[in-house]
């Protein structure tokens, strides 16, 4: 018998989470320990049939004047043809999202996007969303492959960087210490400035590398040259995927070729982790040479990425009346920040 119902205990989340190769962090219970140290309301629940965890999902609670909204990004974590335990689990995150006196729910799915899946949200009574909800598109690498093949599938241009970054006597240093966030932060102001993007605050940034970094899921790159820092990568590492979370770099870093580097070290320390997925993030369409990250899509690319397109974020809307006024907002974000 299909019964739901909240989950407590750590190691059975992320036993059942890990378990299952499509997922990543973003249904971790790390992920709830950083929005609860957000102050934000965290729902962890569980479907159950008899006594046999199978399926979960997370989300926080989004607090805005123009209505509270729950947001469940790469979940749910279910096997999608069980059609009851699939129907039990949305019926269930409805009456969460009402309890909680929620506008809509957000959900992007931890699925590849078809036309057969979009037609499955529908018939779930969700509506494509008026604006994202984390990545939607990514570029993945295949950890199976030795470091030699996917050297060979990198473009010459990176291939040539590599050489001549190991020529720069660059050093890769590695933490979990919380502290170091301070002198990321420092350098994403930096990056920020010449990307054009608004930086995340260091608070943010803090606290989201303290909930993972406690149990040893998320480490700190940092490549140096004579005491300078290159760059900087923001690594988790989690069930089957080790995740570029967040990069940054200097301009002596851009000239001398550090950021390869770190995600050459980062792909040997996942696969001493037993992880197969190297997960370079957000990357943007190649027709897309306006997009402000268009650039950065071209250097995760050179790395010889395979394509992921989750299907895009959609919305299970609780009140009609004050979700009009949401959609409108969205929508003008959406323009604003090109994306």
């Amino acid at each position: 018998m299909i019964h739901i119902k909240t989950i407590e205990d750590a190691t059975v989340w992320d036993t059942f989470v890990t378990a299952h190769p499509e997922a990543n962090f973003l249904q971790s219970w790390q992920w709830g320990e950083f929005q609860l140290s957000r102050n934000r309301t965290v729902v962890r629940r569980g479907v159950f049939d008899d006594e046999t965890l199978i399926g979960v999902y997370t989300g926080h609670i989004e607090k805005a004047k123009r209505g509270h909204h729950m947001q469940i990004a790469g979940g749910p974590i279910i096997d999608w043809k069980n059609q009851s335990a699939v129907q039990a689990l949305f019926t269930d995150i409805r009456q969460q999202a009402k309890k909680l006196q929620c506008v809509y729910v957000r959900i992007r799915p931890q699925k590849e996007e078809s036309t057969e899946f979009l037609s499955e949200l529908k018939a779930l009574g969700l509506q494509p969303a008026p604006i994202y909800l984390s990545v939607e598109l990514a570029g993945i690498l295949d950890l199976r492959l030795s470091e030699e093949d996917i050297l060979k599938g990198m473009r010459q241009r990176l291939r040539r960087a590599l050489r001549k970054a190991e020529k720069n006597a660059i050093s890769i240093e590695t933490t979990t210490d919380p502290a170091a966030i301070d002198e990321f932060y420092n350098i994403q102001l930096q990056t920020a400035g010449r990307q054009q993007f608004v930086a995340f605050s260091k608070e943010f940034l803090q606290k989201q590398f303290a909930a993972f970094a406690k149990t040893g899921n998320a480490v700190l790159y940092t490549a140096r040259h004579e005491g300078e820092v290159l760059a900087q990568n923001f690594m988790i590492f989690y069930g089957n995927e080790a995740s570029y979370h967040y990069g940054v770099s200097t301009e002596l870093g851009t000239k001398l070729s550090g950021a390869p580097l770190l995600h050459m070290q980062a792909m040997r320390d996942a696969r001493e982790r037993g992880i197969k997925r190297y997960n370079f993030w957000g990357i943007v369409n190649e027709q897309d040479t306006k997009h402000r990250f268009y650039g950065v899509s071209v250097f995760k690319r050179g790395f010889g990425v395979q394509e992921l397109q989750y299907t895009k974020a959609h919305d299970m809307v609780i009140r009609p009346l004050p979700y009009i006024v949401s959609f409108v907002v969205d929508s003008i974000r959406r323009l604003k920040r090109r994306v």
